[in-house]
């Protein structure tokens, strides 16, 4: 039997295949794909018509361009050292994938939200992307440099301080953690933060399938549907809601079999065709509403094409044939608590596809506009979500031993961040330019 103390000696001995250190730095190779190439290879299986969408939101900031741009990061990490320390990735760690939700005991958690790309990985991915991410938010937010780094640095120490936490917890406790969205309010030492705070609690409980009936439906000839309010939000065609109602089965196979029974409960309305976030901008999504006692009880799914995670040709082969098998796996490995209405199925010309609640008391931070303060202390927030997550599903004994007691990694994880800024900035550029000379098409403010 593997002790503890093996775990951790193992962790140690990562370093040198990839010394903490050697994650500061940052250097384009020499081959490095144009990420403009990227981005068009990426478009080539997607609605056409909506690609101008996706680069249109891509090309509003730097932010936007590293929330659309995973494949990019992908492959730029892949060309560097890592540790071998495996866990399941989520694939597109960045601020904004970040957030509350409703457990099915309606509790309000903050975890991660997104699992389009999630895939077995070096967990150093999921935490530089992170990283990344804070350091060009803080840049767009006016932050001076020094205070860029501390917020990439806090990320990563948090990231450092939970999983050595939780390396000394046992197996069921670590499975058992979860982030109490009710229980951030009295860390927070600041009345205007803690009052903007308790202002996104109360946003994410009105965020319930009765908001979106308002906000998404409207009633025509005495019959609910759902709006038109193109090119974002389309009714499904006549080929596509046949579609839907056929796969329906398939999807309800996936689902445990007291969530049948409470499926079987609603009846389908109708469905429409719906444009989400930035990367996934292109891909095949549809809304569908079913009500159940009443016209009053709504259920809003969203049905979400899933293709290969972008991390996939740059790391050996995961466990899930199916992309829609392996969001749905990964969602349940990483949150603490998953939709009880996730699950997957196959579609028209062998598309694979997820399901979930569209709406659930989810929310977000507005990480626009926020002071250093804010920033730092949501990446910290961030950075322990992370560890939890990475926790659950890899060797956190491994990782600790790794990571060690020192500020080593969290030093050079700050500056690959804001090297990796420099990077993003340019690669928005890059795509600008493409714009502007019409390679590629684009809708802003869409």
């Amino acid at each position: 039997m593997t002790t503890p103390a093996d775990r951790a000696r193992r962790g140690r001995d990562a370093r040198k295949r990839a010394s903490r250190s050697a994650h500061a730095y940052w250097l384009p190779s020499v081959d490095r794909p144009d990420p403009v190439a990227v981005l068009e290879r990426q478009g080539r299986d997607r609605l056409t018509e909506l690609l101008p969408i996706r680069y249109g939101r891509m090309a509003a900031s730097p932010f936007a361009f590293l929330r659309g741009s995973a494949a990019v990061m992908a492959a730029d990490l892949a060309a560097g050292q890592h540790t071998g320390l495996t866990v399941q990735l989520c694939g597109d760690a960045h601020l904004l994938n970040f957030g509350l939700y409703a457990s099915p005991e309606r509790a309000l958690l903050f975890d991660l939200n997104d699992f389009d790309e999630t895939f077995p990985g070096p967990f150093e991915w999921d935490v530089k992307r992170l990283a990344a991410s804070v350091a060009v938010a803080a840049r767009e937010n006016g932050h001076s440099e020094a205070k860029a780094r501390r917020a990439a640095l806090e990320t990563a120490a948090a990231y450092r301080t939970a999983v050595r936490r939780l390396s000394g917890l046992g197996e069921l406790a670590v499975w058992y953690e979860r982030i109490e969205a009710d229980r951030l309010l009295p860390l927070i030492r600041s009345a205007r933060r803690r009052g903007r705070a308790e202002a996104s609690l109360t946003r994410a409980r009105r965020r319930t399938g009765l908001q979106a009936l308002d906000r998404l439906t409207e009633v025509v000839d005495g019959r609910r549907r759902i709006v038109h309010d193109p090119p974002l939000l389309e009714p499904a065609g006549a080929s596509d809601s046949a579609a839907l109602r056929k796969i329906f089965s398939d999807y309800r196979s996936t689902l445990s079999e007291e969530r049948r029974l409470l499926l079987d409960r609603f009846r389908y309305v109708d469905a429409a065709r719906k444009v989400v976030g930035v990367g996934s901008v292109g891909t095949r999504c549809f809304v569908v509403l079913l009500t159940g006692r009443d016209t009053d009880d709504p259920l809003f799914l969203q049905i979400k094409e899933a293709r290969p995670s972008v991390l996939e040709e740059h790391l050996p082969s995961g466990a899930y044939v199916h992309p829609g098998h392996r969001v749905v796996a990964g969602q349940r490995l990483l949150q603490a608590a998953s939709d009880i209405f996730l699950g997957w199925m196959t579609g028209p010309q062998g598309r694979a596809f997820y399901w979930r609640q569209l709406r659930d008391m989810k929310g977000s931070a507005d990480v626009a506009g926020m002071t250093p303060a804010d920033l730092a202390a949501y990446a910290r927030l961030c950075g322990t979500a992370l560890a939890r997550a990475h926790a659950r599903s890899g060797d956190r004994i491994a990782i600790a031993g790794y990571l060690g007691g020192a500020d080593t990694f969290e030093r050079a994880v700050a500056d690959f961040a804001l090297a990796y800024a420099d990077q993003t900035a340019a690669d928005h550029a890059a795509l600008g330019a493409a714009i502007a000379a019409g390679v590629l098409p684009a809708a802003p403010g869409v």
